[in-house]
């Protein structure tokens, strides 16, 4: 099969422990770009984040972005898709999570609205220091939840929770997953993912693929966490890290090697440069 569209999982895929882009990975990248293939970053981060990453790979990749609810084609800057979370559901993830005393992050796609610098937030906060202006997370601090999902009602994609206590994190997203009209997720062990039901990476491969008029069986994925899943389940040839978790390696059709072992330049090698990595 000639595989067209490689997308990507960013944080535990194609970013090794450091985050970075090995030397390795940018190259079959470039390599595949050549060939004709498309590459797209897909990833649960605001699409500003996603952007200055996809930047670094050199070539005009589109971007998926917040788990599917935002994709934009960089070569022609045009937003394919958006879906938003909405001003109910906000009201109702905010009533959850506010019960467990945590502190949620709602994101749009280039901001996080917060009522403290911690976690996701406190780590882009001091990215924002060494970044230019136009590459900057727009981090805003709410004291009033209310305004602020009325504020931004028609830019919050998505929600994420952080916290250390796991159990405590268990509970929330087993309440969390009773609500209709939500899509549920983790992409690490420390956090909850909530976007509008439907969302997810696969639906926007999909919505990618057929923006490009490409088949699933054209469509490679690759990726390492419980949010990487509907995507690699959707593609032609889905593939897991051998970082991964093992929900997401035995539902993949091939596992690769590590993040920090170059596993996405091994994969295009095998399955689209036709050469053994």
């Amino acid at each position: 099969m000639s595989y067209k569209l490689i997308c990507t999982d960013m944080d535990g895929t194609l970013l090794n422990s450091n985050n970075e882009i090995s030397k390795r990975n940018l190259e079959a990248i470039k390599k595949a770009s050549e060939k004709g293939v498309q590459v797209a970053v897909s990833t649960g981060r605001l699409f500003v984040s996603a952007n200055y990453y996809a930047d670094l790979i050199g070539v005009k990749t589109p971007v998926i972005a917040s788990n599917g609810a935002y994709i934009r084609d960089k070569n022609k800057d045009k937003v394919i898709y958006k879906s938003l979370l909405g001003y109910k559901n906000c009201k109702k993830i905010i009533e959850i999570i506010k019960k467990y005393d945590m502190y949620p992050h709602f994101n749009t796609y280039n901001g996080i609205i917060t009522e403290k610098l911690v976690y996701s937030s406190k780590f882009y906060s001091k990215m924002n220091e060494s970044l230019p202006e136009d590459r900057r997370i727009n981090i805003m601090i709410t004291s009033n939840w209310e305004e602020s999902f009325k504020e931004y009602e028609n830019e919050i994609l998505k929600c994420i929770v952080i916290d250390k206590d796991y159990e405590k994190l268990k509970l929330v997203k087993e309440e969390l997953l009773k609500e209709e009209g939500l899509e549920v997720v983790s992409s690490f062990v420390n956090n909850i993912e909530i976007m509008t039901k439907g969302v997810s990476k696969g639906n926007a491969v999909s919505i990618l693929a057929n923006y490009y008029n490409l088949t699933r069986e054209e469509v490679m994925c690759i990726g390492d966490s419980e949010n990487d899943l509907s995507m690699i389940k959707f593609a032609g040839m889905g593939i897991a890290m051998g970082n991964g978790n093992e929900l997401v390696k035995s539902n993949s059709d091939y596992i690769t090697d590590t993040n920090n072992e170059d596993g996405v330049a091994k994969a295009i090698g095998k399955f689209i440069l036709s050469s053994d990595s």
